[in-house]
């Protein structure tokens, strides 16, 4: 996922399964949201996508294009 993997760049649906299928994570019917924390959960992070509220702590999260422009 590393061509992708990027934090100026919102990723993708389909961007965002393949990154749970190689971590393992059987996304069945998660929304974005929720295999967005999947995701940062099985990475070792926080699973703060949508909460930071503007004030991301975590520099290296390919998810921050997308989580700072929105609010849940």
């Amino acid at each position: 996922m590393s061509s992708t993997n990027t934090k100026n760049k919102k990723m993708t649906v389909p961007e965002i399964k393949i990154k749970a299928k190689e971590l393992g994570i059987n996304f069945g019917k998660m929304n974005k949201t929720e295999l967005i924390h999947a995701i940062q959960t099985a990475e070792g992070n926080y699973p703060c996508y949508g909460w930071s509220n503007g004030n991301c702590q975590n520099m290296d999260c390919c998810f921050m294009a997308d989580c700072l422009k929105i609010r849940l």
